[in-house]
Protein backbone atom coordinates (compact mmCIF):
# COMPACT_ATOMS: atom_id res chain seq x y z
CA UNK A 1 0.00 0.00 0.00
CA UNK A 2 1.32 3.69 -1.04
CA UNK A 3 -0.07 5.84 1.80
CA UNK A 4 0.23 10.20 2.08
CA UNK A 5 -0.15 11.21 5.50
CA UNK A 6 -0.79 15.42 5.70
CA UNK A 7 1.64 15.35 2.87
CA UNK A 8 2.86 19.53 2.20
CA UNK A 9 5.40 20.60 -0.47
CA UNK A 10 6.54 23.69 -1.66
CA UNK A 11 9.83 23.79 -4.19
CA UNK A 12 13.07 25.71 -3.49
CA UNK A 13 12.56 29.46 -4.36
CA UNK A 14 9.10 29.40 -4.45
CA UNK A 15 6.28 31.16 -1.83
CA UNK A 16 3.03 28.46 -2.68
CA UNK A 17 2.70 24.99 -1.52
CA UNK A 18 2.55 22.62 -4.32
CA UNK A 19 0.59 20.04 -1.99
CA UNK A 20 -1.39 21.62 0.46
CA UNK A 21 -2.14 18.52 2.85
CA UNK A 22 -2.62 15.98 1.01
CA UNK A 23 -3.35 12.66 2.66
CA UNK A 24 -4.62 9.37 0.50
CA UNK A 25 -4.46 5.70 0.78
CA UNK A 26 -3.65 3.70 -2.71
CA UNK A 27 -4.28 -0.22 -2.02
CA UNK A 28 -1.95 -3.15 -3.78
CA UNK A 29 -3.34 -3.68 -7.42
CA UNK A 30 -5.94 -0.63 -7.60
CA UNK A 31 -6.10 1.34 -11.01
CA UNK A 32 -6.35 5.18 -9.95
CA UNK A 33 -6.61 7.98 -12.23
CA UNK A 34 -4.93 11.32 -11.20
CA UNK A 35 -6.87 14.56 -12.93
CA UNK A 36 -6.93 18.04 -12.27
CA UNK A 37 -6.16 20.97 -13.87
CA UNK A 38 -2.33 21.88 -15.29
CA UNK A 39 -0.36 23.20 -12.18
CA UNK A 40 -2.73 21.58 -9.97
CA UNK A 41 0.10 19.65 -8.55
CA UNK A 42 -0.11 16.30 -10.13
CA UNK A 43 3.39 15.81 -10.93
CA UNK A 44 4.65 16.69 -7.57
CA UNK A 45 2.81 13.88 -6.19
CA UNK A 46 3.98 11.95 -8.40
CA UNK A 47 7.43 12.45 -7.16
CA UNK A 48 6.80 11.85 -4.01
CA UNK A 49 5.88 8.39 -4.55
CA UNK A 50 9.50 6.96 -5.59
CA UNK A 51 11.05 9.77 -3.46
CA UNK A 52 11.95 12.13 -6.18
CA UNK A 53 10.61 14.71 -3.70
CA UNK A 54 12.41 14.90 -1.58
CA UNK A 55 15.56 13.64 -2.20
CA UNK A 56 16.22 14.95 -6.29
CA UNK A 57 13.46 17.72 -6.10
CA UNK A 58 14.91 20.59 -3.16
CA UNK A 59 12.56 22.64 -1.02
CA UNK A 60 10.12 21.97 2.17
CA UNK A 61 8.44 19.19 2.61
CA UNK A 62 6.30 18.16 5.47
CA UNK A 63 3.97 15.53 6.17
CA UNK A 64 5.39 11.52 5.16
CA UNK A 65 4.85 9.21 2.25
CA UNK A 66 5.18 5.63 3.50
CA UNK A 67 5.54 2.44 0.79
CA UNK A 68 4.78 -0.96 1.51
CA UNK A 69 5.17 0.41 5.01
CA UNK A 70 8.83 2.25 4.08
CA UNK A 71 9.05 6.07 4.56
CA UNK A 72 10.59 7.39 1.17
CA UNK A 73 12.33 10.20 3.68
CA UNK A 74 14.39 7.14 5.22
CA UNK A 75 15.84 5.19 1.76
CA UNK A 76 17.43 6.46 -1.20
CA UNK A 77 15.87 7.04 -4.58
CA UNK A 78 17.56 3.69 -5.88
CA UNK A 79 15.97 1.44 -3.14
CA UNK A 80 12.43 2.99 -4.07
CA UNK A 81 12.67 2.53 -7.71
CA UNK A 82 12.22 -1.18 -6.79
CA UNK A 83 8.95 -0.42 -5.54
CA UNK A 84 7.57 2.50 -7.46
CA UNK A 85 8.49 2.44 -11.50
CA UNK A 86 7.84 6.37 -12.68
CA UNK A 87 7.42 7.32 -16.10
CA UNK A 88 7.88 10.74 -17.44
CA UNK A 89 5.53 12.26 -19.95
CA UNK A 90 8.43 12.27 -22.72
CA UNK A 91 10.16 8.69 -23.26
CA UNK A 92 13.02 10.63 -24.93
CA UNK A 93 13.71 12.07 -21.10
CA UNK A 94 14.06 8.48 -19.76
CA UNK A 95 15.54 6.07 -22.38
CA UNK A 96 19.29 6.40 -21.51
CA UNK A 97 20.98 3.48 -23.90
CA UNK A 98 20.45 3.15 -27.72
CA UNK A 99 18.57 -0.61 -27.56
CA UNK A 100 15.32 -1.71 -26.75
CA UNK A 101 17.55 -4.70 -24.58
CA UNK A 102 20.63 -2.67 -23.36
CA UNK A 103 17.94 -0.08 -22.18
CA UNK A 104 15.88 -2.45 -20.11
CA UNK A 105 18.89 -4.49 -18.75
CA UNK A 106 20.12 -0.28 -17.55
CA UNK A 107 18.26 -0.53 -14.01
CA UNK A 108 19.20 -4.22 -13.51
CA UNK A 109 23.04 -3.83 -14.21
CA UNK A 110 23.33 -1.24 -11.15
CA UNK A 111 21.71 -3.62 -8.94
CA UNK A 112 24.75 -5.82 -8.88
CA UNK A 113 22.85 -9.21 -10.16
CA UNK A 114 24.42 -11.69 -12.02
CA UNK A 115 23.89 -11.21 -16.13
CA UNK A 116 21.90 -14.42 -16.22
CA UNK A 117 19.32 -13.23 -13.84
CA UNK A 118 19.02 -9.92 -16.09
CA UNK A 119 18.59 -11.92 -18.93
CA UNK A 120 16.03 -13.74 -17.51
CA UNK A 121 14.01 -10.41 -16.28
CA UNK A 122 13.90 -8.56 -19.80
CA UNK A 123 12.33 -11.88 -21.11
CA UNK A 124 9.91 -11.99 -18.31
CA UNK A 125 9.21 -7.92 -18.94
CA UNK A 126 9.40 -8.10 -22.46
CA UNK A 127 7.07 -11.20 -22.78
CA UNK A 128 4.67 -9.58 -20.29
CA UNK A 129 4.33 -6.38 -22.86
CA UNK A 130 4.49 -8.52 -25.44
CA UNK A 131 7.49 -6.49 -27.07
CA UNK A 132 9.69 -9.88 -27.80
CA UNK A 133 10.57 -8.58 -31.43
CA UNK A 134 11.41 -4.93 -30.20
CA UNK A 135 14.65 -6.85 -27.99
CA UNK A 136 16.78 -6.33 -30.80
CA UNK A 137 15.63 -2.96 -32.58
CA UNK A 138 17.60 0.44 -31.91
CA UNK A 139 15.66 2.86 -30.35
CA UNK A 140 15.94 5.45 -32.39
CA UNK A 141 13.61 3.19 -34.94
CA UNK A 142 11.25 2.85 -32.35
CA UNK A 143 7.62 4.80 -32.84
CA UNK A 144 6.65 7.16 -29.66
CA UNK A 145 4.28 4.65 -28.29
CA UNK A 146 7.18 1.73 -28.52
CA UNK A 147 9.70 4.06 -26.76
CA UNK A 148 6.81 4.91 -24.36
CA UNK A 149 6.05 0.99 -23.75
CA UNK A 150 10.04 0.21 -23.28
CA UNK A 151 10.21 3.07 -20.67
CA UNK A 152 7.55 1.21 -18.90
CA UNK A 153 9.38 -2.12 -19.44
CA UNK A 154 12.75 -0.70 -18.31
CA UNK A 155 10.61 0.26 -14.87
CA UNK A 156 9.09 -3.00 -14.49
CA UNK A 157 12.19 -4.74 -15.10
CA UNK A 158 13.34 -3.73 -11.95
CA UNK A 159 10.56 -5.50 -10.15
CA UNK A 160 8.20 -2.59 -9.17
CA UNK A 161 4.90 -3.58 -7.85
CA UNK A 162 3.52 0.19 -8.27
CA UNK A 163 3.68 2.09 -11.28
CA UNK A 164 3.12 5.56 -11.75
CA UNK A 165 3.28 7.67 -14.81
CA UNK A 166 3.06 11.55 -15.58
CA UNK A 167 0.81 11.75 -18.90
CA UNK A 168 2.23 9.21 -20.54
CA UNK A 169 0.47 9.50 -23.93
CA UNK A 170 0.57 13.37 -24.00
CA UNK A 171 3.42 13.07 -26.61
CA UNK A 172 1.60 10.24 -28.12
CA UNK A 173 -1.37 10.20 -31.33
CA UNK A 174 -4.27 8.62 -30.70
CA UNK A 175 -3.56 4.84 -32.23
CA UNK A 176 -0.65 4.79 -29.85
CA UNK A 177 -1.99 6.15 -26.54
CA UNK A 178 -4.60 3.20 -27.38
CA UNK A 179 -2.41 0.71 -27.08
CA UNK A 180 -0.17 2.34 -23.90
CA UNK A 181 -3.79 1.99 -22.38
CA UNK A 182 -3.92 -1.37 -23.16
CA UNK A 183 -0.38 -2.20 -22.10
CA UNK A 184 -1.47 -0.42 -18.44
CA UNK A 185 -4.28 -2.34 -18.26
CA UNK A 186 -2.78 -5.39 -18.53
CA UNK A 187 -0.02 -4.84 -16.02
CA UNK A 188 -3.15 -4.06 -13.68
CA UNK A 189 -4.65 -7.06 -14.53
CA UNK A 190 -1.46 -8.62 -13.38
CA UNK A 191 -2.02 -7.26 -9.92
CA UNK A 192 0.13 -4.29 -10.01
CA UNK A 193 -0.88 -0.72 -8.92
CA UNK A 194 -1.57 1.63 -11.35
CA UNK A 195 -1.55 5.28 -10.64
CA UNK A 196 -1.85 7.61 -13.94
CA UNK A 197 -2.58 11.45 -14.19
CA UNK A 198 -3.25 11.82 -17.53
CA UNK A 199 -5.51 14.42 -19.53
CA UNK A 200 -7.35 11.50 -22.19
CA UNK A 201 -10.54 11.20 -19.82
CA UNK A 202 -12.12 9.25 -22.67
CA UNK A 203 -9.85 6.55 -22.88
CA UNK A 204 -8.63 6.21 -19.09
CA UNK A 205 -11.57 6.34 -17.30
CA UNK A 206 -12.98 2.97 -18.23
CA UNK A 207 -9.72 1.67 -17.04
CA UNK A 208 -9.48 2.83 -13.62
CA UNK A 209 -10.87 2.05 -10.55
CA UNK A 210 -11.05 5.19 -8.51
CA UNK A 211 -10.48 9.02 -9.61
CA UNK A 212 -8.77 11.21 -7.22
CA UNK A 213 -9.21 15.03 -8.43
CA UNK A 214 -6.36 17.70 -7.25
CA UNK A 215 -6.96 21.54 -7.77
CA UNK A 216 -4.85 24.08 -5.95
CA UNK A 217 -2.62 21.16 -4.32
CA UNK A 218 -5.85 19.91 -2.42
CA UNK A 219 -8.02 16.31 -3.13
CA UNK A 220 -11.15 17.80 -3.69
CA UNK A 221 -12.64 14.53 -5.06
CA UNK A 222 -11.89 11.06 -4.38
CA UNK A 223 -13.88 7.67 -5.33
CA UNK A 224 -15.81 5.94 -8.17
CA UNK A 225 -14.65 7.39 -11.59
CA UNK A 226 -18.90 8.11 -12.44
CA UNK A 227 -19.49 10.00 -9.60
CA UNK A 228 -15.95 12.07 -9.67
CA UNK A 229 -15.86 12.89 -13.25
CA UNK A 230 -19.28 14.23 -13.37
CA UNK A 231 -19.36 15.99 -10.09
CA UNK A 232 -19.81 19.46 -9.71
CA UNK A 233 -16.43 20.11 -7.98
CA UNK A 234 -14.43 18.57 -10.74
CA UNK A 235 -15.96 20.34 -13.28
CA UNK A 236 -15.66 23.85 -11.16
CA UNK A 237 -11.75 22.78 -11.35
CA UNK A 238 -11.61 23.11 -15.35
CA UNK A 239 -11.75 19.22 -15.92
CA UNK A 240 -13.31 18.16 -18.67
CA UNK A 241 -15.02 15.12 -18.47
CA UNK A 242 -15.30 11.85 -20.75
CA UNK A 243 -17.38 13.15 -23.68
CA UNK A 244 -19.24 10.29 -22.69
CA UNK A 245 -20.08 12.13 -19.23
CA UNK A 246 -20.30 15.40 -21.17
CA UNK A 247 -23.76 14.16 -23.14
CA UNK A 248 -25.25 12.58 -20.03
CA UNK A 249 -24.91 15.76 -18.22
CA UNK A 250 -26.46 17.73 -21.02
CA UNK A 251 -29.14 14.65 -21.00
CA UNK A 252 -29.81 14.87 -17.29
CA UNK A 253 -30.06 18.79 -17.46
CA UNK A 254 -33.30 18.28 -19.79
CA UNK A 255 -34.63 15.67 -18.12
CA UNK A 256 -33.92 12.87 -20.57
CA UNK A 257 -31.26 10.59 -17.89
CA UNK A 258 -30.91 9.81 -14.24
CA UNK A 259 -28.80 7.69 -12.40
CA UNK A 260 -25.26 6.49 -13.22
CA UNK A 261 -23.23 8.22 -15.75
CA UNK A 262 -21.91 6.23 -18.83
CA UNK A 263 -18.54 5.75 -18.37
CA UNK A 264 -17.99 4.38 -22.02
CA UNK A 265 -19.15 4.57 -25.71
CA UNK A 266 -21.31 0.85 -25.35
CA UNK A 267 -22.75 2.59 -22.08
CA UNK A 268 -23.03 6.17 -23.96
CA UNK A 269 -25.17 3.87 -26.57
CA UNK A 270 -27.81 2.30 -24.45
CA UNK A 271 -27.99 5.10 -22.89
CA UNK A 272 -29.29 6.67 -26.01
CA UNK A 273 -31.32 3.73 -27.03
CA UNK A 274 -32.94 4.19 -23.60
CA UNK A 275 -34.28 7.73 -24.77
CA UNK A 276 -35.44 6.29 -28.36
CA UNK A 277 -37.56 4.28 -27.00
CA UNK A 278 -39.22 6.63 -24.82
CA UNK A 279 -37.39 5.80 -21.59
CA UNK A 280 -34.86 7.33 -19.07
CA UNK A 281 -31.41 5.90 -17.44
Amino acid sequence: MIELRDVWFKYEGTEDYALKGISLEIHDGEFVLLVGPSGAGKSTLLRTLNGLIPHFYSGEMKGAVLVDGVDTRDVPVSELARRVGLVFQNPENQLVTLSVEREIAFGLENTGISREAIREAILRTATELGIEELLDKPIPQLSGGQKQIVAIASVLAMGASHLALDEPTSELDPASALIVADVLKRINESGRTVIVSEQRLDLFAPLADRVIAISDGRVIADGNPREVLASEAVLRAGVLPPRVIQIYLEMSRAGLARGEPPINVEECAELLKSVQRGGSR
